[in-house]
């Protein structure tokens, strides 16, 4: 395997804390039921994560509180799902942006361009990703193929792009 570690990869033996969060106004209401935040879920521990919250909110300023509460309460990563489209509602990439430090488009390109081999809506998606503080933050769009997509793209970076804000990855 030639040194490589797992994409959620853990460093001497501790675990990397991550946390989802679905931004869904009529799942938040109980209109129906969320879909995506446990597959979001099952590929962060599957990858090595401790996944310390799975939270449904009301997209807009109910997104940005959780995602800065999660961000003072040092999460390595948190991944959204929702909210990423073009609906007057759809205010998670706002949300989120106004968060970043620093923006890595490169992965919202690179995911942009698998999820369209499956749909060409995928192209639609203004989604972000980022670093805020030492936080990578990451939105997914709201539908489980668009997220399974984007966890497929994120899979073989996500380690060393934790590394990297922990100041420990190799050269």
């Amino acid at each position: 395997m030639n040194g490589a570690r797992p994409a959620g990869g853990s460093l001497a033996g501790a675990s990397r804390r991550a946390a989802v969060v679905v931004a869904s106004t009529r799942a938040a209401a109980g209109v129906y039921e969320d879909r995506t935040g446990p597959v979001i879920q099952e590929w962060l521990r599957g990858n090595g994560f401790d996944v310390e919250a799975v939270a449904v909110v009301a997209d807009g300023d109910a997104v940005g509180d959780t995602l800065r509460e999660l961000v003072r309460g040092g999460c390595a990563v948190v991944v959204t799902s929702g909210g990423t489209g073009l609906s007057p509602d759809d205010r998670t990439p706002e949300q989120t942006k106004a968060l970043l430090d620093i923006e890595v488009p490169g992965i919202m390109e690179a995911i942009r361009h698998a999820g369209a081999g499956n749909t060409p809506t995928a192209i639609l998606s203004r989604g972000h990703a980022g670093v805020a503080g030492k936080t990578f933050i990451i939105n997914l769009p709201g539908s489980p193929g668009g997220v399974r997509d984007g966890l497929a793209v994120l899979g073989p970076v996500l380690g060393h792009l934790c590394d990297q804000l922990e100041g420990s990855h190799e050269h």
